[in-house]
């Protein structure tokens, strides 16, 4: 299992935001130049982490961005799933999902939901504080 290029770049832009957490707003340009990521993609990674709720965006003089919550109560989860969406090893297990030519006879498909959850609350194990490297 490997994540995705955004959904790599989307911790890295998070944990960047952690590092910034109790201080002023920090812009998406600031956010880009730091971690050395290109602007155009942490605007689209702001976007999508601002809609699930783990950014909060503030427009006008002395806007910017800040963590929606406190770093510790941010998971590894929830900025994988804010741009990948559910964390599912194999899409048979998604609701409507019926291409595998396998299925009717799978004998293990029953069992992906076990697996998903073990990795899901792994990867909630992990808190953005964690990542950042940031004391608090």
């Amino acid at each position: 299992m490997r994540l995705s290029s955004m959904a790599d770049y989307a911790v890295v832009t998070m944990s960047a935001a952690a590092r910034h957490c109790g201080a002023a707003r920090v812009s998406a340009a600031q956010l880009a130049e730091e971690t050395g990521l290109p602007a155009p993609t942490v605007q689209k990674l702001v976007s999508r982490l601002t809609a699930a709720g783990l950014l909060r965006s503030t427009r006008g003089a002395g806007g910017g961005l800040k963590l929606a919550r406190p770093a510790a109560a941010i998971t590894l989860a929830e900025i994988i799933e804010a741009v990948e969406g559910p964390i599912a090893l194999t899409a048979c297990v998604e609701q409507g999902r019926h291409d595998c030519g396998m299925e009717s006879a799978c004998l293990v498909r029953p069992h992906w939901p076990l697996v998903n959850d073990a990795m899901r609350s792994a990867l909630a194990g992990v808190s953005l504080i964690q990542l950042a490297g940031a004391v608090r």
